[in-house]
């Protein structure tokens, strides 16, 4: 079983930054598939950022792309969504997930396994 937990939301003004972290426990890491998806009150999750086991492949949402970085500590087990230029309909509560797959998906489907969530809210 894997657990995953996020950590790194908060309160933060339009323009500003945060970093969300993730450390996930139970499977080797370094394997699998991490992505960050987000789901906005009355709306559908979905997906930010996603990153391979290596590191070596990305993959962004139009929305965040230039803004937001995914990277990943393989050494220990957390992946990262530095958020940059956030705007207010950046407000959403962030989820990471992992994926046993190659690929680094926009598909909320093709992800086992989910955090609890961290809020990020962005006042204007």
């Amino acid at each position: 079983q894997v657990q995953l937990a996020e950590s790194g939301g908060g309160l933060v003004q339009a323009g500003g930054s945060l970093r969300l972290s993730c450390v996930a426990s139970g499977r080797t890491f370094s394997s699998y598939v991490m992505g960050w998806f987000r789901q906005a009150p009355g709306m559908e999750r979905e997906f930010v950022a996603a990153i391979s086991g290596s590191g070596g492949i990305t993959n962004y949402a139009d929305s965040v792309k230039g803004r937001f970085t995914i990277s990943r500590d393989n050494a220990k087990d957390t992946v990262y969504l530095q958020m940059n230029s956030l705007k207010p309909e950046d407000t959403a509560v962030y989820y990471c997930a992992l994926d046993h797959n190659f690929w680094p998906s926009r598909t909320p489907g093709n992800y086992d396994y989910w955090g609890q969530g961290a809020q990020v809210t962005v006042s204007s």
